[in-house]
């Protein structure tokens, strides 16, 4: 039986305003974080993956995974961390065999096609995870207090989509193939995900994740129906198992969707926090229909990071228009975390990230005066 830890061992937060717009309460400015800050646009993350001869080198080493996902904030006032990890590595833990190539996506040495290799599926003993349950613990500690840290994972969809296909893919015909031929079997794989990814997360929770994400990369590409069957009903299986506090302390949810738009009514019935939004969906709009219930998380286009720094301002100030001014004063109310659509684009120039997050934090302190 787990003792109750009853003081925390690490360090007060400083910044909550990340954790306060997720739980959709007022903050003095609102909260930047981008997907994929730690990553491949830094050259010193580049010259850290280079010392550690690959990416799962750098994954699985806690030293060095510390090291990048502290990087960004070192350079940037982010007003939250994400842990570096990927979101394959419960599959990997399956007995799939994970690799990276440089300049490549990630590959799986064992595809999961048919009647026994689904068979053989089951939810992994963390202990194959226990790098990045070390490395949530160290990142933690290091951040001492500055800013919170996010948990993370695939979604069961976006984990089967790799599983079948053994790769990232153009069609999806692998996996849609199983969905449509073989929905027992797709349903079968469905339900040890979203079981493995609720215990990777609450896992990560008790390690000392503030906060916890499921990137649903790959609902968008469901047709309608399907991505309520195969998708939304296995995200909800995990966020019904996923903890919504730890040792006192509440723990936001967030479940973002590519592509997933045109379900955000449908989304609102999950039991998370906050919805993460792409670049196609129109916050006002998002804001109206779930702004009631939900945090949004969003949504400016990765390549607006490519113009010019008066041009980044202006889109910045467009998509915190678009959502208007956010929840003042006390309780709750519709509330905004800023971010991207999409992953960070590895060929983003740096200087150009700083452009958006201060811009991010002037004009939202203008929008609440």
């Amino acid at each position: 039986m787990n003792t109750p830890v009853i003081s925390s061992p690490y360090a007060p937060l400083q910044n909550d305003t990340f954790i306060r717009a997720c739980l959709r309460q007022s903050t003095e400015h609102t909260p930047v974080w981008l997907m994929r800050q730690a990553g491949r646009y830094l050259p010193e993350y580049r010259a850290t993956r280079a010392k550690a001869g690959s990416f799962m080198g750098l994954a699985t080493n806690t030293d060095y995974a510390t090291e990048v996902t502290l990087q960004p904030l070192e350079r940037f006032p982010l007003d939250a961390a994400i842990l570096f990890s990927d979101i394959l590595t419960i599959p990997d833990a399956m007995g799939l065999g994970l690799s990276f190539a440089l300049g490549e996506g990630p590959k799986f040495e064992h595809k999961v096609r048919d009647e026994a290799a689904v068979a053989k599926l089951a939810v992994p003993d963390m202990d194959k995870l226990r790098y990045v349950f070390d490395a949530v613990t160290s990142i933690r500690k290091a951040l001492n207090g500055r800013v919170p840290l996010i948990g993370f994972s695939g979604s069961p969809w976006t984990l089967a989509c790799y599983m079948v296909e053994g790769a990232g893919s153009d069609d999806y015909r692998a996996v849609k193939s199983m969905l449509y031929s073989r929905p027992d079997l797709m349903h079968k794989m469905l339900a040890i995900n979203a079981d493995a990814v609720a215990l990777y997360l609450n896992t990560q929770i008790e390690a000392g994740a503030q906060a916890v994400m499921i990137f649903d990369s790959w609902g968008g590409v469901l047709a309608d129906g399907a991505f309520q069957e195969f998708s939304l009903a296995y995200t909800a299986r995990v966020l019904a198992q996923v903890k919504k506090e730890h040792n006192g302390v509440r723990i936001p949810s967030i479940v973002f969707t590519k592509g997933g738009g045109l379900w955000l009514e449908e989304m609102d019935t999950l039991n998370c926090d906050v919805l993460g939004l792409d670049w196609t969906v129109n916050l006002a709009k998002a804001r109206a229909l779930v702004g009631h219930h939900k945090a949004l998380q969003g949504n400016i286009d990765p390549n607006v990071l490519f113009a010019n720094p008066t041009q980044i301002e202006a889109e910045v100030i467009k998509v915190l228009n678009s959502f208007g001014t956010p929840h003042k004063g006390e309780g709750t109310g519709p509330t905004h975390i800023f971010n991207l659509g999409h992953g960070i684009n590895q060929h983003t120039p740096p200087d150009n990230v700083a452009v958006l997050v201060k811009a991010v934090h002037e004009h939202s302190r203008k929008l609440r005066a």
